[in-house]
């Protein structure tokens, strides 16, 4: 009889002995196969880290390339939980902290180098827009109890810059209407996140997997089902389009778009509520260095401006952006956008971010190059970013679904998927 058991959730520790042995080449895996489903950063992490425990890998992707979708096309924010100042609760803090804190290591060990050069160079500046679904008071203290978890927090200093001392700061009036238009803004906090250039990971990660010769990258194919061949303990059988049917020893649905689908194939149940959305932002490079900011404007659907390194820049306006959302168990592929798609959308973010903040018109002045990307992403909620009720205001809800030996991971974002995938890879290799 086909165990019908699901667990969810992760507990193991990151520690700098287990770090360094989970990058080392060994032949633990005893040579098992293994598909994954999906190759952005959650099954690029993880399929490097089987590989290099002797698992043989099957990575398969829609596109043509390895993370091509929301993994190289997002704002890289390395989350320590400030973007969720409208959960009071603290519980998507928690959540989202340890992922956070060990993204930098775990991304170093998985492409060989430090990543440095990727990693924005000035602290988050929070702002709070008068249609804030949260007050200024509300946001102070959520962020005390957020710098709070961060000081006790045993990886504090794992993070992209050390937050052992981890503590935000409240920007005077005349320091918020320096960078803002205060009419608009009612308060500023300066927060120690930072953020890192999705291009640059993606690159480097991209590099790694051709370079593995125990993973097999198959472009091109959508997976239409993952069942077990006899009992969910026992090999699993892939089927996709084009030409796959095949046998596995683990399944690992690491997908975004469409991940639910191939679950409710596997026998797994969907969550009790969920959002597929497809948001477009902006990636701009200048020919030269533009001193300026990171800021986000928040809580609610408005938008953000990152600054990688003086000439890389992300400009990101939510409701211009998100072409997208669906409650669909499968959501449709999306057609590419046209030129005039494009540049509509760019004059759109131009004006909302100048309306805030003035000097945003330097970096659209200044570009030489302006590329309209985005990608599906998932989460575990519903509901407006503008209404304080919604779900999507906290995100606390993801990890690892388990049925026998097909494993189904909800990412969480993008700054905790290494984690998850080491996580994971650790339960098998273990196994």
């Amino acid at each position: 009889m086909q165990s019908k058991k699901l667990q969810r959730g992760l507990s193991l520790p990151v520690t700098d002995r287990n770090l360094e042995s989970s990058s080392m080449r060994s032949t633990e895996g005893g040579g098992r196969r293994v598909a994954i489903l999906g190759a952005g950063i959650m099954g690029a992490s993880l399929a490097l880290f089987l590989a290099r425990h002797g698992f043989r890998v099957s990575l398969f992707d829609r596109e043509n390339v390895p993370l091509a979708g929301a993994s190289r096309w997002n704002e890289g924010k390395i989350h320590l939980g400030y973007l969720y100042g409208a959960d009071p609760s603290l519980d998507t803090a928690r959540r989202v902290i340890p992922g956070g804190l060990n993204f930098g290591p775990l991304i170093s060990k998985l492409i060989g180098a430090d990543i440095s050069p990727a990693i924005t160079e000035q602290d988050d500046i929070y702002l709070i827009h008068r249609d804030s679904v949260a007050t200024p008071e509300a946001v102070a203290a959520t962020f005390e109890g957020v710098s709070a978890l961060l000081r006790e927090h045993p990886d504090s200093r794992r993070y992209l810059v050390d937050v052992s001392r981890a503590n935000f700061r409240r920007m005077s009036r005349k320091e918020v209407g320096n960078v803002a238009n205060d009419d608009l803004l009612t308060a500023g906090f300066v927060t120690p996140e930072r953020s890192v250039d999705t291009r640059w990971i993606a690159d480097r990660l991209c590099d790694a997997l051709l370079n593995e010769s125990r993973i097999s990258f198959c472009p091109g194919i959508a997976i239409k089902a993952a069942t077990p061949v006899d009992s969910v303990n026992g090999p699993w059988r892939v089927r996709g389009t084009p030409d796959v049917d095949d046998r596995f020893d683990i399944v690992v649905n690491a997908l975004w778009h469409g991940r639910l689908e191939i679950d409710l194939t596997a026998g797994a149940p969907a969550p009790d509520q969920w959002s597929n959305r497809f948001r477009h932002s902006l990636f701009i490079q200048t020919p030269n260095d533009l001193d300026l900011p990171s800021v986000v404007v928040a809580f609610g659907p408005f938008g953000d401006v990152k600054n990688y390194n003086g000439r890389d820049f992300y400009a990101s306006w939510y409701p211009a952006g998100l072409i997208f959302e669906s409650n669909e168990i499968s959501p449709p592929a999306l057609q590419p956008w046209t030129t005039s798609q494009q540049k509509e959308l760019i004059a759109k973010v131009r004006a909302a971010l100048g309306e805030l903040l003035p000097w945003t018109s330097k970096i659209f002045d200044s570009a030489e190059t302006i590329v309209v990307q985005g990608g599906f992403v998932f989460a575990q909620g519903r509901g407006s970013l503008a209404d304080p009720r919604s779900t999507l205001h906290r995100r606390d809800r993801f990890g690892i679904l388990r049925r026998g030996r097909y494993y189904s991971v909800d990412t969480g974002k993008y700054s905790t998927a290494p984690w998850l995938a080491w996580n994971l890879a650790q339960e098998l290799i273990g196994n």
